[in-house]
């Protein structure tokens, strides 16, 4: 579901910028929809320089590392509660995990819900 573009940036969640054909998009890992932020890379350093604080997760990041430590390169913070399930962008709700295995979760929850209408319920079963 992630196929069609070039990734060369990750937010502090996991979530991935990339280049398709027709300008730069922002991709949801838990949903793998794609967001069209802008047309060109340069229009895209412009909103990142513009807003940092928010686009990267800078702020709860800079939050979380001042109570505990560093976050270490290969690690990203991750929901306890999936975002897509109405987990909050809180520091209760987040926990430090390796990229790889917050990468693979998140493809396992799009799998399960990408056939599902918006504002259904859903089970999501966990797998280790």
């Amino acid at each position: 579901m992630a196929i069609g573009a070039l990734y060369f940036a990750e937010d502090i969640f996991g979530g991935q910028f990339c280049l398709k054909s027709d300008g730069v998009y922002f991709f949801e890992p838990e949903t793998a929809e794609f967001k069209k932020l802008t047309n060109t890379i340069n229009e895209w350093c412009e909103i990142v320089l513009s807003d940092y604080q928010v686009i990267t997760g800078y702020t709860l990041a800079h939050s979380w590392q001042k109570i505990n430590g560093p976050i270490p390169s290969g690690y990203r913070l991750a929901p306890k509660i999936p975002f897509v399930a109405g987990g909050l962008y809180e520091l209760d709700n987040l926990h430090i995990c390796k990229s790889l295995k917050l990468m693979k979760a998140a493809a396992n929850i799009a799998l399960q819900i990408r056939d599902t209408p918006d504002d259904s319920s859903v089970q999501l079963v966990v797998i280790n």
